[in-house]
């Protein structure tokens, strides 16, 4: 029974950390410089690769959906396939994991380091909060850039489809666009940008607790960023489940 007290614990180190980033928020205790410093390294640091992620992923499903379209002359369904499935399920996931890739592992790799080299006690003994200093900005920073990202990677991911599908197969542009506009609509794109702030504050979440929780020196660093990285993947594809159920009530698709 180990194993259950010890996941029991891990979501509860969990829930006390989003508690006390919560109460820093109601108090004010917000450092906005450090804040706009991380919105710097998360949203335009990650830009790059979300949008090439968005726009291959898009290429090459729609690639694939104008193959087994034009068999059944539904090649013009190729748009909203691949707009749908962009908006509401690839490019949120997609943009989560490459930012939990490349932004989880930092945020632990540095927090676990100021852990092991005893830079969180330092803090301490000068009244100021490990939570507050590090996990708040970092928090408030990826639930302002990942919503961003999802729609830079959803767009360039559309965009992609659209040229690939109009001057290399041949799709008519103007049929070809109808029914990507008739068939997509703001809900699908709304809840591409839930999916993404919700994504953003797991990776956020679960990177600092592993940062926080690191033990062993730099074993338990390198220890820590892979299982920040890996923790935070599983976490945004089941999250991603749950959350396709409940919004698929609330904004059904068009």
């Amino acid at each position: 029974m180990s194993w259950l007290r010890n996941l029991i614990s891990y979501y509860g180190q969990l829930g006390v950390l989003l508690g006390a980033a919560f109460g820093a928020v109601i108090n004010l205790r917000v450092r906005w410089r450090l804040v706009l410093q991380q919105i710097v390294a998360i949203g335009f640091g990650s830009q790059l690769v979300v949008m090439t992620t968005g726009a291959f992923t898009g290429a090459v499903f729609a690639a694939q959906s104008f193959f087994k379209f034009s068999e059944i002359g539904m090649a013009s369904a190729t748009g909203p396939v691949v707009s749908i499935a962009m908006a509401r399920e690839l490019g949120p996931v997609l943009a989560g994991l490459m930012v939990a890739g490349r932004m989880g592992a930092a945020m632990a790799a540095e927090i676990g380091t100021m852990k092991v080299t005893e830079q969180l006690d330092a803090l301490r003994s000068m009244g100021v909060s490990p939570v507050d200093y590090l996990v708040v900005p970092r928090i408030l920073a990826i639930l302002v850039s990942m919503p961003i990202l999802v729609v830079e990677g959803i767009a360039l991911g559309i965009l992609a489809s659209d040229v690939l599908t109009t001057k290399v197969f041949g799709v008519p542009e103007v049929w070809y666009r109808y029914q990507l506009m008739n068939h997509t609509g703001m809900g699908d794109v709304l809840c591409g940008v839930i999916k993404g702030a919700v994504f953003g504050l797991l990776i956020a979440l679960i990177s600092c607790r592993h940062g926080l929780w690191t033990q062993n020196g730099a074993v338990g660093v390198g220890r820590s960023t892979t299982r920040a990285v890996v923790d935070s993947s599983l976490a945004i594809l089941i999250m991603n489940l749950l959350l396709t159920l409940i919004l698929n009530q609330l904004l059904p698709v068009a």
